[in-house]
């Protein structure tokens, strides 16, 4: 487990997001700003939603590529304890992302990494599988954040309060947040326990160069690298300026 910091630093920053299926830019601007990135997957899985699939481009339109797991019933089980149900899903990813984006600038370029990511993986957990895309993701980015589990941290009971816990484990004095927890994020907690909340945009994103029609920003970050390769951080936020 991290250990507990003694003192918060203002200066660091943390956030804490589920792992997903290689996510869209905008999940790697997040981790770009931060310090430390919690993978927050002891918390219920959720069915039809990012962490088991994402979207390409194609020439008939957007595609979801998802990965099939076991469910055990409705509100039963957390991402972590979530195993893919089929271990040819990484061939027929595969052969999706080859035959849509083998005409892609850096398709070739980036092939080397990606490809054993599918092909010879024998991975069962879903987080593990996710995770290891998103580190194969950072790395053609540049980003160095730290990555850990949630549940190498304090994990005292409530949302909130696991936040606070999380932020001082990592000894992180501000924490970012997406735009979706202002429904439930209990800033005034965070404060009065000497953290800083500051919240992410994903506005204002350029376009970049794309196959298959019109420009779709809500895709997976694959479709950045393949098609803008090197140059890929020019269209990302957090490479010129903070949230």
């Amino acid at each position: 487990m991290v250990g507990v910091a003694e003192a918060i630093d203002m200066g660091k920053r943390t956030a804490l997001v589920q792992s997903n299926y290689i996510p869209w830019k905008g999940y790697f601007d997040l981790i770009n700003l931060v310090d430390d990135f919690v993978l927050l997957d002891d918390v219920q899985y959720t069915r039809r939603d990012w962490r088991n699939r994402n979207v390409i481009k194609t020439p008939s339109g957007l595609k979801w590529l998802t990965i099939p797991v076991e469910v055990k019933g409705k509100y039963t089980q957390l991402i972590r304890e979530t195993r893919i149900a089929d271990p040819g899903w990484g061939k027929r990813h595969w052969t999706s992302l080859v035959h849509n984006y083998s005409r892609a600038k850096y398709f070739k370029q980036y092939r080397e990494l990606f490809e054993p990511l599918y092909l010879e993986s024998t991975q069962v957990s879903l987080s593990l599988s996710n995770r290891a895309f998103i580190e194969a993701i950072c790395s053609v980015l540049g980003i160095k954040t730290r990555l850990t589990w949630s549940w190498e941290h304090p994990l005292p009971e409530g949302k909130n309060e696991r936040l606070v816990a999380i932020c001082k484990s990592v000894n992180a004095g501000t924490y970012l947040s997406g735009p979706s927890a202002k429904g439930y994020l209990d800033e005034k907690l965070l404060v009065s326990e000497g953290i800083k909340v500051e919240w992410m945009s994903y506005d204002g994103y350029p376009e970049y160069r794309q196959l298959h029609g019109g420009f779709e920003h809500r895709v997976t970050a694959l479709d950045l690298i393949f098609n803008e390769g090197p140059e890929a951080p020019l269209y990302m936020r957090s490479f010129h300026r903070a949230a």
